[in-house]
Parts: C-alpha cells; structure tokens; sequence
C-alpha cells in the first residue's frame, strides 16, 4: 500500500473518530441541557402545586375560622340580648319582691336572687370573650386575663398571668387567633386535665412575642390523641399566622403549650 495513501486513511479516521466525538459530546451536552430544564420546570410544577395546597388549605382554614367567629357571634348575641335580658328581668322582679315586707327577709330569695346576678354576670363575661369585636376593641392580655378571671370566679381552678417585656398589639385578625388558641387550651383544661392551677407567661421582646400555658393536671400522651378536634384547632390556627406551635404533656405532670409570634414587618 502506497504509505501517502495509509497516512490519508489514517488521517481520516482520526478525523471521523474526532467528529463522532463532537457529536457524542454534543448529545451529552444536550441531554444534561433537557434534563436540566426538565428537572427546574419539576421542580417548579411541585413547588407551585404545593403552593396552591398551602394557599387552599389556608383559605378553608380561614373560612372556617370565620365561620366560627360568625357563629361565636351569634352565640354572643343571643346570650346578651336574649338570655341576659331575660335574666337582667328576673332580677329586676326579685329586687322588687324582696323590697316588699313580705319578702324582705326570705333567706331562699336572697338567695336565688344572688345566684341570677352571678349567672348574668358570667353570661356578660362570657358574651364579652365570644365577640370579636370586644377582645379587637380591649386586646389579647386584657382578654385572656377576662377569661381567666371567669375561671377563678367560677372557682374552676386558681391562674396567674404573667407579662414581661413592653407590651405591643399584634394586628387584630393576629391577636383573636391567638386568643382563640388560649381559649381552646383553656377548654381542655377544663374539660380533660383535672388541674387545680394554671398559669400563662406573655413575654415580649421588640420582634415576637412568646406565650407559654402550662397547667398541673394528669396530663397525656400526645400520640394516642395527635387527632384531637381541638389539637388540630390550635396548631392550624398558629399556621395561619406562621407563629410556631408546640404541645407537651408528660402523664400526671401537666401539660404545656408554647406559641412564638413573630412580629409582621
């Protein structure tokens, strides 16, 4: 074979092994390219989908949460305009029985007299920490201590409330989430802990606010009733405002809820 024609063909396939190379690079390069669109355009697919999950899930929780207050407020109405009148005319007519030498000094009217001034007492406190428009009007503390005082009246158990910091207000859709969450924790108190204290700690710092309830009831374990209506309540709740929400509970020592409120800028 002439060696100038063996040198031609050998340099022709250097150049065709060269060429195929380029192309199997430019493949590769091309896949990664796809690949990589495709993986962003993924990756944005499932960001915006979770998105629209948060957003959707948020806005059933809003609309349920105005539903409630809704119906807080028809509750609110009711019982100062129907039940407390009613009383409120109770009592007016007991005022005027025992004003009569009659009845002056029937111990059983006296009586009964002293227990429809607490029941419409309470019914106005009560109707106070379901509208809305009150705890915006007087704010969270002074709502929360409301509450409390309704408990210590009711004699249901002993509370404290304890405030550090300067006192800032949150905005006022934040604020009634907040109470309401207090409320809820207050109602399983109530209703589940058997405790005979509870005390609630509101400290302030120039950026958050850290609320701490802690009762000294039996307590529970969290896992058996991570379900619960009210659990669900509060911690969905708390999401609404991005504050942060835990609950603890250790049997028979008391259970304790932590909400950290960043301040909205």
């Amino acid at each position: 074979m002439n060696p100038i024609r063996f040198y031609d063909l050998q340099e022709s396939f250097e150049l065709l092994i060269f060429v195929c190379s380029l192309v199997l690079l430019a493949f590769l390069i091309l896949v990664f390219i796809l690949f990589t669109v495709f993986q962003k355009r993924k990756i944005k697919f499932i960001t915006e989908r979770n998105e629209a999950i948060l957003r959707y899930q948020e806005e059933v929780a809003r609309t349920q949460l105005e539903i409630q207050e809704a119906t807080l407020k028809n509750v609110s109405w009711e019982l100062h305009d129907n039940i407390g009148q009613l009383l409120s005319v109770a009592n007016l007519e007991l005022n005027i029985l025992t004003n009569t030498p009659t009845y002056r000094d029937e111990e059983p009217l006296i009586e009964i007299k002293g227990l429809i001034g607490k029941s419409l007492q309470e019914i106005r406190s009560l109707s106070r920490n379901l509208n809305r428009e009150v705890i915006n009007q007087i704010g969270l503390i002074e709502s929360t201590k409301n509450e409390l005082n309704r408990l210590e009246r009711l004699k249901i158990l002993d509370t404290t409330l304890n405030t550090s910091g300067a006192i800032w207000q949150p905005p006022q859709d934040d604020a009634l989430i907040l109470f309401r969450i207090i409320q809820e924790f207050l109602n399983n108190v109530i209703k589940h802990a058997k405790a005979s204290l509870l005390n609630i700690d509101f400290e302030f710092s120039e950026h958050e606010i850290l609320i701490k309830a802690e009762d000294n009831g039996i307590g529970f374990d969290i896992n058996l009733i991570a379900v619960s209506s009210g659990l669900v309540n509060m911690k969905s709740r708390a999401a609404l405002i991005n504050a942060e929400y835990s609950l603890h509970s250790v049997k028979e020592k008391g259970t304790v809820l932590i909400i950290r409120y960043l301040k909205r800028t």
